[in-house]
């Protein structure tokens, strides 16, 4: 893709047609979604490599629509695990709660698969087919500074001193996005839940582990998700808990200690299969209101710089998704980029704020104790596991 420079003062401009900022999931699907449209994409990074922090995903048929139209499904099954169902298990007692068939019923209903993956593949299949379109370029380890909407340009100012001048610039620099400033004077919140992650060979996960399932155990305060991913040679697992040390002013809260301490509590396999966790790395939780003023002129937000989301839903990689899809949509629909960009606007922080919400409102639901706890299990106990009206507004959602 041709690149026009101009220099002075020591410093280099670069004309980009398109500016992705943020190399993450939601910055390639963009990306790749505008190229898919006749658009030239430029995408920096402020790590020194394209990499996806972390473990698994899951990607519901709200992003698996989404991904098989920008023609990188293939490139994904190679490394996916479609698991048959979803099941939800009170850790407590070890007994289910209830379950969602996630099998043929379920594909014939939103049209479009169940999958689960290892971020990385995800990320990868973007980037190689990002690479292949041969109108995106990417730059790792530009780290963005500042960024400026000019009115019929926007400018991002790197750190080295260069600045990439633009018709749209898209913002998609995670939970702390340093172009939301420019919109929003919010900063993310710390909340009292912290996560641990893992993966490990599937010959070293529990023999009761289910290659075929995606298994949430829910308890006090906490939950416990395993699947398998990469093709089920790995197993991943995610452990949630509360800590009852937490802190806003210090880092000396939610320990392996307090993990193991809190995961005491549950059935043998449970806290067996806690033990075999990740402990050198831990992640706390954050959280952010719904905003609607993600767009200024020429620059526009996506993905958790927008609309950061619990994990309690497992829908963050697949709003981002979404965005991306829906901003490309939008932006080749008119000449007027700032026009294209507040129509993508308009048509998704409705949207999202509901997904946030809802994705708050479930983790509670999971954290429940006592009768609560009782009556939730019993209200969950009667409904059928290939009733999927509720989550038509959710997976049948065409980006």
């Amino acid at each position: 893709m041709p690149r026009l420079r101009y220099e002075g003062s020591g410093m280099t401009t670069h004309k980009v047609p398109c500016l992705v900022v943020g190399g993450g999931i939601g910055g390639l699907t963009a990306a790749l979604a505008l190229a898919r449209r006749g658009r030239d994409v430029h995408v920096l990074e402020k790590a020194d490599a394209f990499t996806e922090i972390g473990a698994g995903l899951q990607l519901a048929p709200n992003a698996t629509r989404v991904l098989t139209e920008l023609g990188v499904m293939d490139a994904l099954m190679a490394h996916a695990v479609a698991p048959a169902r979803l099941l939800w298990m009170d850790a407590l007692a070890e007994k289910p709660i209830t379950a969602v068939d996630l099998g043929a019923p379920f594909r014939r209903h939103f049209g479009y698969p169940y999958l689960v993956m290892h971020r990385g593949d995800l990320l990868t299949a973007l980037l190689d087919a990002c690479r292949a379109s041969g109108r995106v370029t990417l730059e790792a380890s530009r780290e963005v500074v500042a960024v400026e909407d000019r009115g019929t340009t926007a400018l991002a100012r790197c750190a080295n001193g260069d600045s990439f001048e633009t018709e749209i610039l898209i913002g998609a620099d995670g939970l702390w996005s340093g172009i939301r400033k420019l919109l929003h004077p919010d900063e993310p919140s710390r909340v009292p839940y912290v996560a641990y992650r893992g993966t490990m060979p599937m010959k070293d996960a529990s023999a009761h582990a289910g290659a075929d399932t995606v298994v949430m155990w829910v308890g006090p305060n906490m939950h416990f998700v395993q699947y398998s991913i990469r093709a089920g040679e790995e197993f991943n697992q995610v452990a949630v808990f509360k800590s009852p040390t937490y802190s806003t002013n210090d880092n000396d809260w939610g320990t392996p200690e307090q993990l193991d301490a809190h995961f005491a509590q549950c059935c043998s396999y449970v806290r067996e299969s806690v033990k075999l966790m990740w402990r050198h790395i831990r992640w706390p939780m954050y959280d952010r209101e719904p905003i609607s003023d993600w767009v200024k002129g020429r620059i526009a937000l996506l993905g958790d710089a927008a609309h950061p989301m619990f994990q309690y839903i497992a829908q963050g990689a697949c709003q981002a998704i979404e965005d991306g899809f829906c901003l490309a949509r939008e932006v080749t629909a008119t000449p007027d980029p700032a026009q294209g960009l507040e129509a993508y606007r308009q048509a998704r922080y409705l949207r999202t704020a509901r997904v946030q919400l809802t994705a708050r409102a479930m983790g509670a639901f999971f954290h429940l104790d006592g009768v609560n706890a009782q009556l939730r299990n019993a209200m969950m106990a009667s409904r059928q596991a290939t009733d999927y009206a509720p989550l038509d507004w959710l997976y049948g959602h065409k980006a």
